[in-house]
This record gives C-alpha cells, sequence and structure tokens, in this order.
C-alpha cells in the first residue's frame, strides 16, 4: 500500500499546513457506527467495566473528585476492544504515514479524555508541550493524533486550541504547564522567540474527525460550556525516525508487545 495514495483532502495541502503550522485536521477518518460504539464503551470504562479484565495503566480521578473535573485515563485500549479497534484503526495508520512519509507507525500510548459540561476550569487542559512530558522516553519523530468522539464544532464546547507555529520555537526546558488551569498565567509565562506571535487555533470538528500535532506545538483547551461532555481520544505515535531513551519508562518497556503498543503501518 502507498499511504501517499490514501489523503483525502489532498496531501500537499495537509502536509503543507502540518509543516507550517505544527498541526493539521484530518478529514473525518472514523465512521459513526463505531463512534457510536465508542462512545458507550468509554462510559463503561469510566465507570470501572472492563471488558478484556485488563484494568487501564492509570485513572486521574478518583469517586471524591469534583464532578466537573476532567476525566483522563492512560491506556484505555488495555481495557477494551472497541477502544482498541478505534485507536489502531487503518484510517488513522493511513493519513499519518501519508503526512509524516513514514513507513512504520506505532501507538505507544493512549488516553482517554472526558471534559464535563459545567464549564468550569476543572476540565481545562493547560498549555503544554507533549515534549515536555516525554524528553526522558523519546528522541526524534513522536507525534499525537487526537480523534473527537463527540461533536466539537463549537468554541463553546472546549475544544483543543493549538499555537499556530508554535513548533518551530523549540523545547520549553522549564517543568509543563499541564496541570495549572491558568491559561493566562501559562501563557505569559512561555518563552517565545521574538517576533512571533500568539495565534490560537480551534481544533473544531464532528465526531469520528482527527487532528495531528508536532511533538513541540503548544495546545490546551479550555472550559466546556456546553451541554453535553466533550469526549476525545489522544493517539501518541511513534515513526521510525524515533529512538527511544530505554530505562525506568512503563511506554517504552512494552514496544514489542503488540497489544500493549500496535504497530498499526508497516510497509
Amino acid at each position: 500500500m502507498e499511504p501517499r495514495d490514501e489523503m483525502r483532502l489532498g496531501d500537499d495541502q495537509i502536509r503543507g499546513t502540518f509543516e507550517a503550522a505544527g498541526f493539521c485536521l484530518f478529514p473525518p477518518l472514523i465512521a459513526a457506527d463505531l463512534v457510536e460504539r465508542a462512545v458507550a464503551r468509554m462510559d463503561a470504562v469510566i465507570s470501572g467495566e472492563y471488558a478484556t479484565g485488563t484494568k487501564p495503566h492509570a485513572v486521574h480521578r478518583g469517586p471524591g473528585d469534583p464532578p466537573d473535573k476532567l476525566h483522563k485515563i492512560d491506556q484505555p485500549h488495555l481495557s477494551d476492544p472497541v477502544i482498541l479497534e478505534l485507536v489502531s484503526h487503518p484510517a488513522i495508520d493511513r493519513a499519518i504515514a501519508s503526512l509524516l512519509n513514514a513507513s512504520f507507525v506505532q501507538v505507544w500510548a493512549t488516553q482517554l479524555l472526558l471534559n464535563p459540561p459545567g464549564g468550569t476550569d476543572r476540565g481545562n487542559i493547560g498549555w503544554h508541550q507533549d515534549m515536555q512530558h516525554w524528553k526522558s522516553w523519546w528522541r526524534g519523530e513522536v507525534g499525537t493524533v487526537w480523534v473527537a468522539v463527540s461533536d466539537v464544532v463549537s468554541e463553546a464546547s472546549g475544544p483543543m486550541r493549538f499555537i499556530r507555529g508554535s513548533h518551530k520555537w523549540g523545547l520549553n526546558s522549564r517543568p509543563s504547564f499541564f496541570a495549572d488551569p491558568d491559561h493566562l498565567t501559562q501563557q505569559a509565562a512561555i518563552p517565545r522567540p521574538p517576533g512571533s506571535t500568539w495565534d490560537e487555533v480551534p481544533a473544531l470538528m464532528a465526531a469520528g474527525g482527527a487532528s495531528f500535532h508536532h511533538r513541540f506545538t503548544y495546545h490546551g483547551s479550555g472550559p466546556n460550556a456546553s451541554s453535553e461532555p466533550r469526549r476525545s481520544f489522544a493517539i501518541h505515535i511513534r515513526t521510525e525516525r524515533s529512538e527511544p531513551v530505554y530505562g525506568e519508562s512503563y511506554y517504552t518497556a512494552h514496544l514489542d508487545d503488540d497489544a500493549v503498543c500496535p504497530v498499526i503501518y508497516s510497509e
């Protein structure tokens, strides 16, 4: 299969956007029936129902947490075959292989994300670069596919927001701002090259749509002021141009286990 023939909006257009902006939006990748099944299985995993009998790697919200706090579950694909089906979907592998001109694409981590309605900053994801979290695990070409599992078609729903061109600012050596819900305070503390502009772009898309962003691109999301939860999966991938930093990391210890780290494209 030639991945470069699979993009439906034109390879050069999407690739050019990614290279200039540090992110891109794909046409819808996931069919409505799979989205519908995934919604039900997200709720099951959140409630502690694991169809495979395997717990996720980590659950970042407990029974005593406020109801408007972000649900974040690491490695939910270990717990449910429908979620595994979505995060390893062939449409994702073709899109990423074509975008990056890659001969190998592997999923090395996934996250279930549910931002409850209500419009409070406890559902925020602060401004950060993914590589701030990953620099002790990876060198080279790693990145993130974000898949909408509910309609994110207005800014009221708290869409992912990318800072256009911020992948060219270099890696921020300061600690990540991920845990701080105050976006304005975070923004003021982020070092920027002279002449750069802070250009926020909301990733608006229907359920089944997807985006991809560079490991250095700043991104975050604000309150969900809509009446419905904002549902998504983050899928972290690597290509043949990556190198794991082996050590004590869970995320580089299972690369040979396809159940944990499925290879979704290989020429």
